[in-house]
């Protein structure tokens, strides 16, 4: 941690300062000295700006590096079980090892210290009132940061100062997660009282993205607690589990009976709501309704792009089509519109054909996933123009005969634009988490959840786009004998696919020992279109005769945390390695 702290204090010596601008900017301008810094509330505001650069992203960099669910990264989908790629993502196989260094680590505790820097001078300045905003986002930051070290490590230094380079605690052992997560619901709390109900301008921190932040902190570790009991007595986890999951359903409840979010929806769209919310940008037209970012009445938190600058990873030639290798497993877990899985529903149109499987399911399957023969169009070689049908002129047609078969639609834009230079922005929280965050937290802390409150929450993002679908009730629940928890936590995994959620929640509800190890498969060739038509289909079958993408996954509890790297681990002796990585 030395090596850490020693790069950290003397950046600090010469800090940052931002150019006024009209819209958020986040890129450092210029020098300024430590004795600029912090003697007017314009300064600590400028000093906080560069927080925002450091929440999730689409792509890995210096300003964003703990990944999502379309790079690689902790977080990914990548590595979970729904999705795939060309090579073996060794998370995703379970065959990870220590690494000699990690930058998420090093970039976490950094950022940690520049957010306790402007705390620390907070402390002395006269106008508390006038520095509230920038206090506010110090506070949110620091608990989002600390979330990032315990959603990966566990156990962690709590840091809630800055620290000179020969403190102690910067070699002391980790703080218990508990420790950790109690005070980042403290500056969560403390963030949401000082923060405004509405954002000076667009992009920046609220009341509600500080409770929104809370709500999924809370249930992540309300339902750790209640499905790893880590040694801990049942008593202890499940008092711990109930108090946590209380807060996290009544941060969600307060976000919602606030009413300044809605699901975002366009009659115009319709059922293709769901896909063109991820694309909108405030560039050339980029749908068909017309819409731009300010439309998008969801996204509670979100990284800002702006029209021109470079993106730093090619988005759309990265995720469209058979560039993602959507799973079997996923395409299974959409419900057929009866509201009922293809297991037990009559409606599912069987695999025989190559789109069979599509029909009567649940729209956001048919948003996310391209069938076989459907008009497409990207950001090169065939792109829309008019909005109307006449761009059917000019657009591909789908051939799903690649890799798992499963083609993925969503990400990807329509609008000619030079590769890399999309500009939509990433949902870092959005009001669907939201929802689906009461609903779930309301169950675990019950076993059970009333139909009003379903309404409440999870069946309007169920409905958003499947108006005619019915409802997730107790009664459809009870005739079908199915499982509350799973429809529940099924309902958020197709909402939230490829946002980087999948991993996380497989972790918190200690289910990945037996998701994890499962073949990720693709299509059913054997006895289907696919058999008859797919004659370059040379992968190994199973025996129901679906294409395996991969095998030979494994998954140990020392997959539940991530290793320490090793050299924080020789840098500061006390530092203890997670349970099963040795040393």
């Amino acid at each position: 941690m030395k090596k850490i702290y020693h790069s950290i204090k003397v950046v600090c010596l010469s800090f940052l300062t931002l150019a006024a601008s009209s819209c958020l900017d986040l890129d450092p301008k210029a020098d300024m000295g430590d004795n600029l810094v912090w003697n007017s509330a314009d300064n600590f505001q400028l000093f906080a700006n560069q927080f925002y650069s450091w929440t999730r992203d689409f792509q890995l960099s210096t300003t964003a590096t703990y990944g999502n669910g379309v790079s690689d990264g902790p977080h990914s989908d990548y590595r979970s079980d729904l999705v795939a790629a060309a090579s073996v993502n060794t998370y995703s196989q379970g065959t990870n090892t220590i690494t000699s260094s990690d930058a998420n680590y090093t970039n976490l505790y950094k950022r940690i210290y520049y957010t306790n820097l402007l705390l620390e001078h907070s402390e002395s300045f006269s106008d508390q009132t006038a520095i509230a905003v920038p206090v506010g986002e110090a506070k949110f930051f620091r608990a989002y940061l600390h979330f990032e070290l315990v959603q990966i490590w566990g156990d962690a230094v709590l840091l809630t100062e800055p620290l000179d380079i020969d403190s102690e605690q910067l070699t002391s052992a980790q703080n218990d997660r508990g420790e950790v997560i109690d005070q980042i619901i403290i500056d969560l709390q403390e963030a949401a009282e000082l923060l405004p109900e509405t954002a000076s301008e667009e992009g920046r921190l609220t009341k509600y993205a500080a409770l929104a932040m809370l709500s999924r902190v809370a249930l992540y570790e309300g339902t750790w607690q209640k499905f790893h009991t880590n040694g801990a007595s049942t008593t202890n986890n499940t008092t711990r589990s109930t108090s946590l999951l209380t807060i996290a359903k009544e941060a969600a409840d307060e976000v919602i009976s606030g009413g300044m979010y809605s699901l975002f929806y366009n009659s115009t769209l319709a059922t293709e709501s769901y896909r063109y919310m991820f694309i909108l940008e405030d560039a050339a037209q980029c749908n068909p309704a017309n819409l731009y970012k300010s439309d998008n009445t969801e996204y509670i938190l979100a990284h800002r792009h702006r029209d021109g600058d470079r993106m730093g990873v090619n988005l759309t030639h990265g995720m469209l089509a058979n560039a993602c290798y959507m799973t079997r497993k996923l395409a299974n877990m959409y419900l057929c519109s009866d509201g009922l899985p293809i297991e037990v529903s009559t409606n599912f149109g069987g695999y025989s054909g190559a789109n069979t499987e599509y029909q009567n399911r649940d729209n956001r399957m048919t948003t996310t996933l391209i069938q076989q023969g459907a008009n497409y169009w990207n950001n090169d070689g065939a792109w829309r123009t008019t909005w109307t049908d006449a761009d059917l002129a000019n657009c591909f047609t789908m051939d799903v005969r690649a890799n798992s078969g499963y083609q993925n639609h969503k990400w990807a834009v329509e609008r000619q634009v030079t590769d890399y230079y999309e500009s939509m922005d990433y949902p870092v929280i959005r009001y669907a988490e939201v929802l689906l965050n009461y609903a779930e937290a309301t169950y675990e802390l019950n076993g059970s959840i009333t139909d009003t409150e379903l309404d409440y929450s999870l069946n309007l993002v169920r409905q958003r786009i499947n108006p005619d679908m019915p409802k997730l009730s107790n009664s459809l629940v009870s005739t079908y004998s199915l499982s509350m928890r799973e429809e529940i936590r099924r309902e958020r995994t197709v909402e939230l696919i490829l946002e980087g959620f999948r991993i996380d929640d497989l972790k918190r509800w200690a289910t990945a020992e037996t998701e994890m190890p499962e073949d990720q498969l693709g299509v059913m060739v054997t006895g289907t279109w696919f058999e008859a038509n797919w004659s370059a289909q040379a992968r190994q079958l199973n025996d129901d005769g679906c294409i395996i993408l991969y095998d030979g996954r494994t998954w140990e509890d020392k997959n539940y945390l991530y290793p320490l790297p090793s050299d924080q681990l020789q840098l500061n002796p006390q530092l203890v390695q997670n349970p099963g990585w040795g040393n």
